[in-house]
């Protein structure tokens, strides 16, 4: 985990639980996209420190931080969280997502994720690093990449508030 909310951690080094993973550069992208799998095969990709999404091995988004937002799946639409702090706890205020604001959402994260398809697809992605050393992760890349742009429903199960 970060040690604060603007630093995000090295993933190739921290996240443990996604291997494989790598860290990628993607000529349409400037930031470094990092795409991570569980061991169900559920897919992560972090594009820089923002956006990022977590998907389930069904290819339903789970969870995301965009534009320094979290959102969480609650099955038929997103909650957006925000922290409220005080000196004695952390609470997270939740807001179901519209109609209008889900729609947009997904459009948006369809566009970047069709665009780091058709990078794929042109054959244009290099690994920069990954762990491990050697995996094969663009084909698994392209193969999440098509399974959660067909995904219907598109969003997970709702997730647990409690762990």
């Amino acid at each position: 985990m970060a040690h604060t909310e603007s630093d995000r951690e090295d993933l190739i080094r921290e996240a443990i639980a996604l291997s494989p993973r790598a860290e990628l550069q993607v000529p349409r992208f400037t930031v470094p996209v990092t795409v991570g799998f569980r061991s169900d095969g559920a897919c992560s990709l972090f594009f820089g420190q923002d956006p990022v999404y977590q998907f389930d091995a069904a290819g339903g988004l789970r969870r995301a931080y965009v534009t320094g937002l979290l959102f969480r799946s609650q099955g038929d639409t997103l909650a957006q969280l925000t922290r409220m702090r005080t000196t004695e706890q952390t609470i997270l205020q939740r807001v179901d997502l519209e109609p209008a604001a889900l729609h947009e959402f997904r459009q948006q994260m369809t566009e970047t994720l069709q665009l780091l398809a058709a990078c794929l697809a042109a054959e244009t992605v290099v690994i920069q690093r990954s762990h491990p050393e050697h995996a094969m992760i663009l084909p698994q890349l392209q193969q999440s990449l098509s399974l959660i742009l067909n995904a219907e429903p598109w969003l997970s199960r709702p997730v647990n508030r409690v762990r």
